[in-house]
C-alpha cells in the first residue's frame, strides 16, 4: 500500500462528527477522545489530509465552526485580536485591517477564491503550517503572537515563531486549540506590505511571499525593520539583518541592500512549483519591490475596490443557530435534515461524506460537480447559510440543521431562467458546461451581494471557478460586459 499514489490510498473512515455546545465542551471531547479525535473549524486543508492518507488514526471530527462568537475581529489598547474561527474573508472584509494589519489582508485575499476564503480559517491557515501559506509571513511580520487552550481551562501564550515549531509542525500539544492570535496594530510610523509571487493571477500556491514592516522616525529614517519570506525554507525566514541594514537610512536607499541580504538569508529547493536559483532571484526582486512601495507610501494602492466575498448581508446569518445549544453528534447511521433549495431534505450517510457526497449520492441532487475534489475548481460551490462555499471541503454533517441552495434552486419556481443563467446563455458563457453549475452559483451569489458588479469585482468574484474549456471572457460579458442582461 505504501507504493500507491495518495489518491489510490484508502483513507481512515471518520465514524464520528461532534458538534460542540461550547469550546469548553469541544476541548472537553478532544482530551476525552485523545489522537483518535481532531478538531476541524474551515477544513479546507484537514479534508484534504484525510482523504490523502496524510493524517491517519483519525475517526473523529470536533466541528468548532458550529460555535458562536469566535469569528470575531477586535481592537483593544492598540492590539488587535482575532477568534479562532475569523476566515480569510472575515479579514479581507474587516475595513479597519487595511489601516491597523495591511499585510495580513492583502495575504488574507491571495489565498484561494472567495468559496474557499469563507471557510479557511487564519488559524487554520497556522495550525497547518505550510511555509507556503501566505498568512504566516504578514503575521511573522506583525509580530503576532498565538494563545492555545485546554481542558480545565488551561492557556499558553508565544510568539508565532515559536509556535511553527519546523515544516508542517507546531507547538500544540494533544488537546490543545489555538484560541486567539494577536498582533499590535499598525500606525504611528510603523506600516507595512505583503506581496506574493504564484503561477497564475489566482487559486496560486507560492512560489515566492513576503511581507514587511517598517518603523520610521519623524525624519523618515527606519528604525525598525521586520521582512519575512515564504515558500523559500521549512518555515518561514525572517531576514535577521534587515533592522541593521536599513537602521538610520531612508528605506528608499536601503531598499536594494536589504534585498540582497534576503536572497542571501535563504536556500529554497526545487519543486514543481520554481526552481531553487529562480526563486532565489524573484526573492531579491520581491522584496525591492514590496520595500519600495513601503517607501513611497504606495503599499495599498493595488487593494481593490469593494473586493467580492460572495456573501449574501444581511439577511441571512452566517451559521444556524439553535436557541439552547447541546452537542450533538452524528455517525453514519443517523438521519440529518437540511433546508435544501426551499424543502427540508433528510438522509444517512454524513458522518463520513463531504457535503458534496452527501448532496450527490446520498440525495441525488448531481447538478452540483465534482471538478478537483480539493477546492481548486469551483464546480462544486453551493450556498450555506448564505455563503458560497466549496462542497467537496465541507463535512456533510455541518448540513444538519442549515439552510442550503445548489444549482437546482437557483431558478424560479415557474419554470424560467435565473437572470445569471439567461445571460450566461445569451452570452455564449455555456461551453462543455461542466464547470457552469459553479460559475451559477457563485455569479448568483455576486449578483446578490453587488446587484450593478465592475469587470474587476466580476473578475476577483468568479476567482474561484475554473473553465475547462478556457472561456472566461465570455462568462465575464454576460456579468459585466453586459451587466444589464445579467441582471435586469
Amino acid at each position: 500500500m505504501s507504493r500507491l499514489h495518495e489518491a489510490q490510498r484508502r483513507a481512515d473512515p471518520i465514524k464520528r462528527y461532534v458538534a460542540p455546545e461550547s469550546l469548553e465542551d469541544a476541548l472537553a471531547v478532544l482530551a476525552a477522545r485523545g489522537p483518535s479525535a481532531r478538531a476541524i473549524a474551515g477544513g479546507t486543508d484537514l479534508l484534504l489530509e484525510l482523504s490523502r492518507g496524510a493524517r491517519t488514526g483519525i475517526d473523529t471530527l470536533v466541528d468548532l465552526s458550529v460555535l458562536e462568537g469566535l469569528d470575531t475581529i477586535t481592537e483593544h489598547r492598540g492590539r488587535v485580536e482575532l477568534g479562532p474561527l475569523v476566515t480569510h474573508g472575515d479579514v479581507a472584509g474587516f475595513e479597519r485591517m487595511l489601516s491597523v494589519g495591511l499585510p495580513l489582508a492583502q495575504a488574507c485575499l491571495e489565498v484561494g477564491g472567495p468559496q474557499l476564503r469563507n471557510r479557511a480559517t487564519i488559524v487554520g491557515n497556522i495550525v497547518t503550517a505550510s511555509p507556503a501559506n501566505d498568512t504566516i509571513s504578514a503575521l511573522y511580520a506583525l509580530g503576532a503572537d498565538v494563545t492555545v487552550s485546554s481542558a480545565g481551562g488551561g492557556h499558553r501564550t508565544m510568539p508565532i515563531e515559536h509556535f511553527l515549531t519546523g515544516f508542517r509542525t507546531t507547538a500544540l500539544e494533544p488537546g490543545e486549540l489555538v484560541t486567539r492570535i494577536s498582533f499590535d496594530a499598525l500606525g504611528g510610523g510603523r506600516r507595512g506590505i505583503f506581496v506574493k509571487l504564484g503561477l497564475r493571477r489566482a487559486q496560486a500556491i507560492s512560489v515566492v511571499h513576503a511581507a514587511a514592516v517598517v518603523t520610521e522616525g519623524s525624519d523618515g529614517t527606519v528604525s525598525d525593520l521586520v521582512v519575512a519570506l515564504g515558500s523559500v525554507g521549512p518555515t518561514i525566514e525572517l531576514v535577521d539583518t534587515a533592522t541593521g541594514i536599513a537602521r538610520g537610512r531612508l528605506l528608499a536607499d536601503a531598499a536594494t541592500d536589504v534585498a540582497a541580504a534576503s536572497r542571501a538569508a535563504v536556500t529554497p529547493i526545487d519543486d514543481l512549483r520554481s526552481t531553487a536559483e529562480y526563486r532565489s532571484h524573484t526573492v531579491e526582486v520581491v522584496v525591492e519591490r514590496a520595500l519600495r512601495s513601503l517607501a513611497a507610501g504606495t503599499e495599498a494602492a493595488t487593494w481593490p475596490e469593494s473586493p467580492p466575498r460572495l456573501v449574501r448581508v444581511p439577511d441571512s446569518a452566517t451559521r444556524s443557530v439553535t436557541e439552547e445549544p447541546s452537542r450533538r453528534e452524528v455517525t453514519d447511521a443517523r438521519t440529518i435534515t437540511a433546508t435544501i433549495n426551499g424543502v427540508e431534505r433528510s438522509a444517512s450517510n454524513a458522518a463520513g461524506r463531504t457535503l458534496l457526497d452527501w448532496l450527490r449520492f446520498d440525495l441525488g441532487l448531481t447538478g452540483t460537480k465534482e471538478g478537483c475534489a480539493e477546492g481548486e475548481c469551483g464546480a462544486c460551490t453551493v450556498h450555506l447559510d448564505g455563503r458560497a462555499v466549496l462542497s467537496c471541503l465541507v463535512p456533510a454533517a455541518r448540513a444538519d440543521g442549515t439552510s442550503i441552495t445548489t444549482v437546482e434552486g437557483v431558478a424560479p419556481s415557474d419554470g424560467s431562467l435565473h437572470p445569471v443563467q439567461q445571460a450566461l446563455a445569451e452570452c455564449g458563457g455555456v461551453q462543455c458546461g461542466f464547470c457552469t453549475p459553479g460559475f451559477v452559483m457563485s455569479a448568483a451569489m455576486l449578483a446578490d451581494e453587488e446587484p450593478h458588479p465592475s469587470r474587476e469585482q466580476v473578475e476577483h468574484g468568479l476567482a474561484g471557478n475554473l473553465c475547462r474549456c478556457t472561456g472566461y471572457y465570455s462568462i465575464i460579458d454576460a456579468l459585466a460586459g453586459n451587466g444589464e442582461v445579467a441582471l435586469r
